[in-house]
């Protein structure tokens, strides 16, 4: 074991290796949905250690800081934690899932659409 301390800021500022994957057109638009996952993860984050404590409390009354670092959720806890994540990312991409949605909805054959416009 080393005794150097491990610098989680320096760790958590990296650059990734390779090249980031792009969705849009528009630097900005990338830069501002990094923020967006970056604050995503972070309540998540949030989300679990408020679980942590809660049940912490449920069962001890009272808590300390090393009662929740050393906390470990049990198969159950794990399980309600997995479906609570789950529906809090969904709620998240909730409106850029329904927008793949509409892209991906079958149209029409363009021959309907030719007949249709004959018609107008």
């Amino acid at each position: 074991m080393t005794d150097q301390v491990f610098d989680w800021m320096a760790a958590a500022n990296k650059k990734a290796k390779g090249k980031r994957p792009e969705y849009f057109d528009d630097p900005e638009d990338e830069r501002m949905l990094s923020i967006l996952m970056a604050v995503v993860g972070e309540v998540s984050v949030l989300r679990e250690r408020m679980d942590t404590v809660e049940r912490l409390l449920d069962a001890k009354g009272t808590i300390s800081r090393d009662d929740i670092e050393s906390y470990t959720p049990d198969k159950e806890a794990a399980y309600e934690r997995g479906a609570m994540i789950r529906e809090y990312i969904y709620r998240v991409m909730r409106g850029p899932h329904q927008m793949v949605e509409e892209l991906q909805q079958a149209e029409p054959p363009v021959e309907e659409v030719s007949k249709e416009l004959k018609e107008i």
